[in-house]
């Protein structure tokens, strides 16, 4: 009785050993996955960065999408006419480690649009001796820059920002 009573006992530790074994293998894949995807975010993030600052440079290699221009998809990666366009940062300008690849970029004009933030028009002054009156509405060119970085090892984690810039 005490030798059926032992094997028993053995065989549930044994399932409870595999049962932990097997959640600890799935808690490092997520923890694997989870730092591709960060490492990727922070390296779209630097892509933005350089994006800005080229833009903020004057830099001329910027896709035409405003008025005019060709239609731009929400994600010009996608897009095999932007494919001049985007630029892949440099390890000159920032240096990331071997898991994540150098980020890439375009910056994409949507136009010349009016500026809601200085416009004087209706509803944006409180001056009840201008009722009726409308304001001179300013414009502004505004840009969509894109950016998109992954991990190296099979792309499992490929990310991809977005931010407007105004000037």
């Amino acid at each position: 009785m005490a030798l059926i009573f032992a094997l028993i006992l053995l065989v549930v530790i044994t399932l409870l050993g595999l049962g932990a074994m097997r959640g600890t293998a799935l808690m490092q894949k997520i923890m694997a996955n989870f730092y591709d995807r960060q490492t990727a975010f922070q390296s779209a993030e630097a892509g933005l960065t350089a994006g800005a600052q080229a833009l903020t440079a004057g830099t001329t290699n910027i896709r035409n999408c405003g008025p005019g221009g060709v239609v731009c998809p929400s994600n010009p990666f996608t897009d095999s006419t932007a494919s001049t366009n985007i630029i892949t940062v440099g390890s000159s300008i920032f240096s990331f480690s071997l898991l994540v690849s150098q980020p890439q970029y375009i910056i994409e004009n949507l136009g010349t649009w009016p500026d809601p933030s200085t416009s004087t028009g209706f509803g944006q002054t409180a001056n009840a001796a201008q009722y009726g009156a409308q304001g001179a509405t300013t414009t502004a060119v505004y840009y969509r820059i894109t950016a998109r970085s992954s991990d190296t090892t099979d792309d499992r984690a490929v990310v991809t920002l977005q931010a407007m810039y105004k000037q």
